[in-house]
């Protein structure tokens, strides 16, 4: 939909050829139409400013949309058990800002602790997760609503770079939420998991491979086409020093792109099976940043048998490796 706008034949060929190779079929954006909507000017520029007032308004409407859903489809928590509110997001910055309006949109109670996850990137769902874990643990009453939203094509920019192209057709627009609780599931819940321990590493050759920053037309991506093979050589230690992968039944890994799974897939080495439902995501929702991890997870979770483990892995700037296990109810 943006391709006419790029005017450089060199640009508009890697483009063309890095989304036909993404694996990605349908990406979902809060702007209706890049070019001729609100978001960029007649000259094909948006101000960093511009970017972030769309992000304040599109936020809370998805914020306040997904909790609704999420609460309508929960037998077990209502709105007044809410006691704590995680929230993640790198993608806008505004205060009081969606965390702040669930407590109003979703009729939650004025007293619910809110916790911000921010400029993580798109390993943020597992340190969420963690920290909900936390204060569930040591608050046997807190109820943990957890969410991460990510407007990450209010962001989209093309230069004439290789890594600039393959980072713009990747990312898209979502949100994922889950509640955290001490409290027993109901047995005919189809998306509980108990969650197990969470581990965190750093990749340091990888820092100035995976980087995001704030500038003046947006927020700047650096997403080096190296990124694959430096997860591609660490992630089977990272594995193996986190479990024993032959006791692991399900493969949660954040799809930051094909190139990252068909390594996961050879290096640790993962069952090709195992990896298409995070491989199903990447094609219909392309790469939400934090959300997506979550998608995968609920898809998981909804097939697995009771007592199936699952390794959930994400991948962010750093570069950060964040991994944690899941055991279905």
């Amino acid at each position: 939909m943006f391709i006419p706008r790029i005017t450089d034949r060199r640009t508009r060929m890697l483009l063309k050829r890095s989304l036909r190779g993404s694996g990605i079929e349908t990406r979902h954006s809060v702007c209706k139409d890049f070019f001729s909507g609100e978001l960029f000017d007649e000259t094909g520029s948006a101000s960093t400013a511009k970017r972030n007032e769309i992000y304040e308004r599109e936020s809370r409407k998805l914020a306040a949309e997904l909790g609704r859903k999420l609460l309508d489809q929960s037998p077990t928590f209502s709105a007044g058990d809410i006691t704590h509110i995680v929230f993640a997001s790198c993608t806008g910055f505004v205060n009081p800002g969606p965390d702040f309006h669930l407590i109003k949109d979703l009729g939650l109670k004025s007293n619910v602790q809110r916790f911000i996850l921010g400029f993580m990137g798109c390993y943020a769902a597992v340190p969420a997760l963690r920290m909900a874990k936390h204060i569930a643990e040591s608050d046997p009453k807190a109820n943990v609503l957890v969410m991460c939203l990510e407007l990450c094509s209010l962001h989209l920019h093309i230069e004439a770079t290789h890594d600039s192209v393959l980072a713009n057709s990747l990312f898209a627009d979502g949100a994922g939420a889950a509640i955290v609780s001490s409290r027993e599931p109901q047995k005919d819940l189809p998306c509980a998991a108990e969650l197990g321990e969470f581990f965190t590493e750093i990749i340091p050759e990888g820092e100035p491979d995976m980087t995001w920053q704030i500038g003046d037309q947006g927020f700047d991506l650096v997403l080096s086409n190296r990124v694959p093979e430096m997860i591609e050589s660490q992630i089977g230690n990272i594995v193996h020093s986190i479990c024993d992968k032959d006791q692991i039944d399900h493969w949660a890994i954040h799809p930051g792109g094909r190139g990252i799974l068909d390594k996961v897939q050879t290096a640790v080495p993962v069952p090709a099976e195992k990896l298409q439902i995070s491989r199903e995501v990447m094609r219909r929702y392309g790469n939400m940043a934090s959300a997506t991890v979550l998608f995968v997870i609920k898809d998981i979770i909804e097939q697995a048998e009771s007592g199936d483990e699952t390794l959930s892995v994400a991948f962010g700037p750093g570069l950060t490796v964040e991994a944690g296990m899941l055991r279905k109810c």
